[in-house]
């Protein structure tokens, strides 16, 4: 690779990352997988209450994005890495405002 490739390559990977966290695309996904529909049933309250809660998991960019993995894993839900950033991304725009580091 000659040095110019390189160094356009260094210069598109940060955009790359930038444009991958969709918190639209994500809140369409937590929709059409019925995401908030089934906290909701765990915590017997309305959308978004889990994700409130005083005593809750995530604290970090890092422990959102593994809750994220953690429940399409468990689930089965078939999600690309992509999705679940995405769905990250909406959860943090929504709920968390964690920074995203």
């Amino acid at each position: 690779m000659k040095l110019r490739d390189a160094a356009c390559l260094a210069l598109l990977i940060p955009l790359a990352s930038i444009a991958a966290l969709d918190a639209a695309q994500g809140r369409k996904l937590v929709d059409s997988h019925k995401c908030e529909a089934c906290h909701e049933k765990k915590i017997d309250g309305p959308a978004g209450t889990v994700y409130l809660r005083s005593d809750r998991r995530v604290a970090s960019w890092a422990k959102l994005k593994s809750q994220v993995a953690l429940c399409n894993s468990e689930l089965n839900i078939g999600l690309f890495p992509e999705d679940e950033e995405d769905i990250a991304a909406f959860l943090n725009a929504t709920y968390y405002k964690l920074p995203e580091k």
